[in-house]
């Protein structure tokens, strides 16, 4: 009982307020992940931090266009999620 009131009365109020967060969220998400690595968490931007300090130019130049493209694909996923979903 109390599970259909959710979905029917609650949950088209409540959806794209929820999908914009979390997509907004995620979004985020994506582009922390390197900053995140430049101070020692892992992840590329550790491998971007080793570049840099042996001054592997080139490397860091093939990371940064991986972020950039990582970074590109997510901003047209969630364009193209919010335009389906909210």
């Amino acid at each position: 009982m109390w599970l259909s009131i959710a979905l029917k009365g609650f949950w088209p109020q409540v959806k794209p307020a929820f999908w914009a967060i979390v997509l907004f969220r995620w979004d985020i998400n994506v582009r922390e992940s390197a900053v995140l690595g430049l101070v020692g968490a892992g992840g590329i931007g550790m491998a971007l931090d080793t570049a840099l300090n042996l001054f592997q130019w080139p490397r860091v130049a093939t990371i940064l266009a991986a972020i950039l493209a990582v970074v590109i694909i997510a901003e047209i996923a969630v364009t193209f999620i919010r335009q389906r979903v909210i």
